[in-house]
């Protein structure tokens, strides 16, 4: 009969500590998620202001910013959700520590580490859809705004392919296969089309630099011109080349690291490792990338020592502003190491991950010192 009664017991401690665990997950998703809202809706504020001094450029009117907004917001989205998740903890964990459920858990059974616990298994949640968002989403949104936006300043047809960009002028049609900049691209194919969509004329160029005033100086050209009676070719080592296509519209759809998943970019890093051209910000890029859901891991640790430490008076404003400012630090402190490791050519791998180890052997020290 005792051995019943002790069985009950600890599986009704469990049912409670159980309850409490799903309670603070819910909570805290909850709390994220309002944060989250916030965050996004300040962006777009502020960017819709931006691109209002770009409206009546071309065919960019308010739909078209609108529109534009709607598909990067899966970039921001993956981007701010650690700092979300930072906000909507210490929002949640706050009220909670303020109205004292958190000692009321811990009367439950609940521990301190059994709290914190918790606070992870949100983290979990929110990292998961951070790399749903990350890869299968934010990629594709935000490569169709950039072909969106340039599209519609510049009056220009654009597509971007796995095989290039392809853009038409009158009726050439026109595909890069590399953008190393703005001003400097290769592997360049034209095909010149008559009346009847039938091909006339075939250019390739290894290589193409800006000159100026929409003038291009094509190098290695290899010109075929297709008649009925014969087709004939032509070399030149360079050939000028003018066109109302500029480097302005090139910086816009060129290859970005926020439109490249994770598989893209390794891709991308190894094709330019293979033609001996610079990849440190794409590897950077790479790295950051595996990094970011890890920080919702590391901004939550952090959150635990501000919310069970710190005196019940507190308020949750107070809170809020601890955690912007760890925010705010911790994004500097992140872009500084970032620019330095490409400055100085560092181990982007280590680059990546310093500021947030660094942060994470803080919040662990700190949660240590806690009592249980």
């Amino acid at each position: 009969m005792a051995g019943a009664g002790c069985s009950l017991s600890l599986k009704s401690r469990l049912n409670k500590v159980n309850i409490v665990n799903t309670y603070i997950v819910r909570e805290i998703l909850k709390g994220s998620l309002v944060a989250l809202i916030v965050l996004l809706t300040l962006f777009n504020l502020f960017t819709f202001s931006d691109e209002l001094k770009d409206i009546g450029k071309g065919d960019y009117q308010l739909r078209e910013i609108m529109l534009y907004l709607a598909l990067i917001s899966p970039t921001v989205l993956y981007e701010l959700m650690p700092a979300s998740a930072l906000l909507g903890s210490l929002f949640v964990m706050g009220s909670m520590a303020n109205n004292r459920e958190l000692v009321a858990m811990q009367a439950a059974g609940l521990s301190v580490f059994g709290i914190i616990k918790a606070i992870l298994l949100a983290g979990l949640i929110l990292a998961i859809i951070d790399v749903i968002i990350g890869e299968f989403i934010a990629p594709d949104t935000q490569q169709d705004a950039q072909i969106l936006r340039s599209t519609a300043q510049n009056k220009q047809i654009v597509l971007q392919t796995r095989y290039g960009l392809w853009l038409r002028e009158g009726n050439t049609f026109i595909n890069i296969r590399q953008i190393a900049s703005g001003d400097k691209m290769a592997d360049i194919n034209m095909y010149q089309l008559n009346d009847n969509f039938h091909v006339i004329k075939i250019l390739h160029a290894n290589e193409a630099n800006f000159i100026s005033n929409n003038r291009w100086l094509l190098n290695q050209v290899k010109l075929t011109q297709l008649n009925p009676e014969r087709i004939t070719t032509l070399e030149t080592p360079e050939q000028t080349w003018e066109s109302n296509i500029g480097p302005e519209l090139l910086n816009m759809v060129a290859v970005s690291a926020d439109n490249l998943s994770l598989y893209d970019l390794k891709m991308y890093v190894d094709f330019l490792r293979n033609n001996n051209q610079k990849s440190q910000v794409f590897e950077l890029a790479l790295w950051g990338r595996i990094v970011n859901p890890l920080v919702i891991f590391v901004m939550l640790l952090v959150s635990a020592p501000f919310v069970i430490g710190i005196k019940r008076g507190i308020s949750v404003g107070s809170r809020i502003m601890i955690g912007v400012a760890i925010g705010m630090s911790f994004n500097v402190f992140d872009k500084i190491t970032g620019h330095l490791g490409l400055i100085y050519d560092l181990n982007p791998a280590l680059m990546a991950f310093l500021p947030s180890m660094l942060v994470l052997s803080i919040g662990l020290y700190t949660i240590s010192r806690m009592r249980v």
